[in-house]
């Protein structure tokens, strides 16, 4: 599965963007998915996740209120709406996909960057003060 992350690009605080994802040649309804970021000199860092028909999301603390998961499986596309972005928010943003158990506790499962299985080569979001 190959991912494409796109979307990214300068905006000044306060400001919105929507990263899309999308896959070649696979579809995506089959995993769930995520987004991560890593600032410059920082550990990659959970965003929000959803499950396989986007019944569920989870996002981190630092962007509820302002980021929205959500996905089309008919386009096989995730995206992640960003809004109210502040210059914290600046870093690279990647999606990936992950093969969570049925039975397991997805709300913890994918805040996990280990319970990925593919990974897209990240959009790089840049908010100015």
């Amino acid at each position: 599965v190959q991912l494409q992350a796109s979307g990214g690009g300068a905006v000044q605080a306060g400001g919105s963007l929507r990263l899309s994802c999308t896959s070649s040649g696979h579809t995506l309804s089959t995993y769930c998915m995520g987004w991560f970021r890593q600032a410059p000199g920082k550990e990659r860092e959970f965003v929000a996740a959803i499950s396989w028909r986007g019944t569920n999301k989870y996002s981190a603390d630092s962007v509820q209120g302002r980021f929205t998961i959500s996905r089309d499986n008919t386009k096989d596309t995730v995206y992640l709406q960003m809004n109210n972005l502040k210059p914290d928010d600046t870093a690279v943003y990647y999606c990936a996909a992950s093969n969570p158990p049925r039975t397991g506790l997805l709300s913890i499962f994918l805040r996990e960057s280990d319970r990925y299985v593919y990974w897209g080569q990240g959009t790089q979001v840049t908010v100015s003060s």
